[in-house]
């Protein structure tokens, strides 16, 4: 999608997209059971704003069946590398420092991804 880095995704495309991040092709149905396991959604606006992210150049549907699949062509790591960059911009005066210290002290990190965020910052110190 050669428009990806202007489009922001709203909130409601963001959990549709990490749905199809991690399963893959899905139909409608699919997507919309899983956004029904965290938050009330009618079929009917899944529907729509699924058809909205493929007019935008989200997603990509194919057709050739009786059942619709959908697919993501927003990149995750483009899509996360955009939002993070306006974030840091908008909230943080440009500081990636501030948001680092503001998301670790307000969340619970486990053992494990302290080590890793440890590991990354200590492979940064050797660039």
């Amino acid at each position: 999608m050669s428009s990806q880095n202007t489009i922001k995704p709203t909130e409601s495309e963001l959990e549709i997209l990490q749905i199809l991040w991690e399963k893959g092709n899905c139909t409608v149905r699919e997507v919309h059971e899983i956004l029904t396991q965290h938050k009330e959604a009618g079929y009917t606006t899944t529907l729509k704003i699924m058809q909205l992210m493929h007019e935008k150049g989200l997603v990509k549907r194919d057709t050739s069946s009786k059942t619709h699949i959908y697919s993501a062509l927003a990149s995750q790591q483009k899509t996360q590398e955009h939002l993070v960059s306006k974030l840091i911009d908008n909230a943080f005066s440009g500081s990636a420092a501030r948001l680092v210290m503001q998301a670790l002290g307000n969340h619970t990190s486990s053992k494990d991804e302290i080590e890793a965020i440890k590991k990354y910052l200590n492979d940064l110190d050797y660039k």
